[in-house]
Protein backbone atom coordinates (compact mmCIF):
# COMPACT_ATOMS: atom_id res chain seq x y z
CA UNK A 1 0.00 0.00 0.00
CA UNK A 2 1.30 3.54 -1.30
CA UNK A 3 0.75 6.54 0.86
CA UNK A 4 -0.10 9.39 -0.80
CA UNK A 5 2.54 12.68 -0.55
CA UNK A 6 1.53 14.67 1.99
CA UNK A 7 1.38 17.64 -0.14
CA UNK A 8 -1.59 15.33 -1.90
CA UNK A 9 -3.60 14.26 0.82
CA UNK A 10 -6.45 16.19 2.15
CA UNK A 11 -5.62 18.13 5.58
CA UNK A 12 -7.78 15.82 8.69
CA UNK A 13 -11.00 17.81 9.73
CA UNK A 14 -10.38 18.04 14.13
CA UNK A 15 -12.39 15.81 16.12
CA UNK A 16 -15.13 16.50 18.28
CA UNK A 17 -17.43 18.80 16.42
CA UNK A 18 -19.85 19.15 13.84
CA UNK A 19 -18.33 19.15 9.90
CA UNK A 20 -20.71 20.27 7.16
CA UNK A 21 -19.50 17.48 4.90
CA UNK A 22 -21.24 17.95 1.50
CA UNK A 23 -24.89 18.86 0.28
CA UNK A 24 -27.88 16.33 -0.23
CA UNK A 25 -27.15 17.08 -3.70
CA UNK A 26 -23.82 15.43 -3.83
CA UNK A 27 -23.98 12.12 -2.52
CA UNK A 28 -27.03 10.76 -4.21
CA UNK A 29 -29.05 7.34 -2.95
CA UNK A 30 -26.45 4.54 -3.36
CA UNK A 31 -23.65 6.58 -3.16
CA UNK A 32 -20.67 7.38 -0.45
CA UNK A 33 -18.26 9.85 -0.04
CA UNK A 34 -15.55 9.96 2.09
CA UNK A 35 -14.06 12.84 4.07
CA UNK A 36 -10.98 13.83 6.51
CA UNK A 37 -12.17 13.18 9.96
CA UNK A 38 -10.31 11.92 11.77
CA UNK A 39 -7.04 9.34 11.37
CA UNK A 40 -8.30 7.67 8.78
CA UNK A 41 -11.58 9.22 7.40
CA UNK A 42 -15.23 8.64 7.74
CA UNK A 43 -17.41 7.37 5.09
CA UNK A 44 -20.94 9.15 4.36
CA UNK A 45 -23.03 7.04 2.90
CA UNK A 46 -27.14 7.57 1.40
CA UNK A 47 -28.89 4.29 1.83
CA UNK A 48 -32.71 5.96 0.28
CA UNK A 49 -32.23 9.05 1.46
CA UNK A 50 -30.86 7.93 5.34
CA UNK A 51 -27.30 8.92 5.99
CA UNK A 52 -24.63 7.27 7.85
CA UNK A 53 -21.07 7.67 8.65
CA UNK A 54 -18.53 5.20 9.58
CA UNK A 55 -14.69 5.14 9.56
CA UNK A 56 -12.70 4.25 6.87
CA UNK A 57 -10.89 1.38 9.12
CA UNK A 58 -11.59 -2.48 9.21
CA UNK A 59 -10.83 -3.97 13.03
CA UNK A 60 -9.86 -7.26 11.50
CA UNK A 61 -6.47 -5.89 9.89
CA UNK A 62 -6.79 -2.51 8.94
CA UNK A 63 -8.32 -2.46 5.56
CA UNK A 64 -9.47 0.66 4.22
CA UNK A 65 -13.08 -0.17 4.70
CA UNK A 66 -14.92 2.66 3.31
CA UNK A 67 -13.40 1.34 -0.46
CA UNK A 68 -15.41 -1.66 -0.01
CA UNK A 69 -18.68 -2.33 -1.80
CA UNK A 70 -22.31 -1.49 0.12
CA UNK A 71 -24.69 -4.87 -0.33
CA UNK A 72 -27.67 -6.11 1.66
CA UNK A 73 -27.83 -9.15 3.97
CA UNK A 74 -28.20 -12.51 2.90
CA UNK A 75 -30.33 -14.52 4.28
CA UNK A 76 -32.58 -18.27 4.28
CA UNK A 77 -34.98 -18.07 1.59
CA UNK A 78 -36.80 -21.34 0.95
CA UNK A 79 -38.47 -19.37 -2.18
CA UNK A 80 -35.67 -18.54 -4.15
CA UNK A 81 -33.40 -20.49 -6.05
CA UNK A 82 -30.59 -21.43 -4.00
CA UNK A 83 -32.78 -20.81 -1.15
CA UNK A 84 -31.06 -17.35 -0.39
CA UNK A 85 -32.53 -14.22 -0.75
CA UNK A 86 -30.38 -10.44 -0.44
CA UNK A 87 -32.31 -8.05 2.35
CA UNK A 88 -31.96 -4.40 3.38
CA UNK A 89 -29.91 -3.50 -0.12
CA UNK A 90 -27.02 -1.34 0.41
CA UNK A 91 -27.47 -1.01 4.33
CA UNK A 92 -24.33 -2.81 4.85
CA UNK A 93 -20.35 -2.32 4.14
CA UNK A 94 -18.22 -4.86 2.81
CA UNK A 95 -14.11 -4.57 3.79
CA UNK A 96 -11.91 -4.53 0.19
CA UNK A 97 -9.59 -6.45 1.96
CA UNK A 98 -11.41 -10.01 3.07
CA UNK A 99 -14.92 -8.89 2.99
CA UNK A 100 -16.54 -8.33 6.65
CA UNK A 101 -19.33 -7.10 6.79
CA UNK A 102 -20.58 -4.14 8.76
CA UNK A 103 -24.23 -2.54 9.46
CA UNK A 104 -23.99 1.61 8.35
CA UNK A 105 -26.75 1.90 11.04
CA UNK A 106 -24.74 0.41 14.20
CA UNK A 107 -20.88 -0.37 12.92
CA UNK A 108 -21.49 -4.27 14.14
CA UNK A 109 -20.35 -7.07 12.33
CA UNK A 110 -21.68 -10.96 12.47
CA UNK A 111 -17.96 -12.59 12.21
CA UNK A 112 -16.85 -10.78 14.99
CA UNK A 113 -20.02 -8.88 17.38
CA UNK A 114 -16.72 -7.57 19.44
CA UNK A 115 -15.05 -5.75 16.63
CA UNK A 116 -17.83 -3.37 15.80
CA UNK A 117 -16.72 0.20 13.91
CA UNK A 118 -17.49 3.52 15.14
CA UNK A 119 -20.26 5.16 13.50
CA UNK A 120 -21.27 9.00 13.65
CA UNK A 121 -24.01 10.77 13.75
CA UNK A 122 -25.02 12.80 10.85
CA UNK A 123 -27.95 15.41 10.29
CA UNK A 124 -29.20 17.71 7.50
CA UNK A 125 -29.43 21.06 8.31
CA UNK A 126 -31.50 22.97 5.41
CA UNK A 127 -29.24 21.30 1.95
CA UNK A 128 -26.19 20.40 4.06
CA UNK A 129 -24.98 17.32 5.34
CA UNK A 130 -23.66 17.42 8.76
CA UNK A 131 -21.24 14.69 10.81
CA UNK A 132 -20.54 14.95 14.27
CA UNK A 133 -17.01 13.36 14.81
Amino acid sequence: MTAEPAAERPARLARGREHVVATVGEIPPGERMIVPIGRHGVGVYNVGGRYYAIANYCPHEGGPLCHGRTHGQVVVDDGNPGGAAEVRDGEFIYCPWHQWGFELATGTTAVKPEWSIRTYPVHIRGDEIVVTG
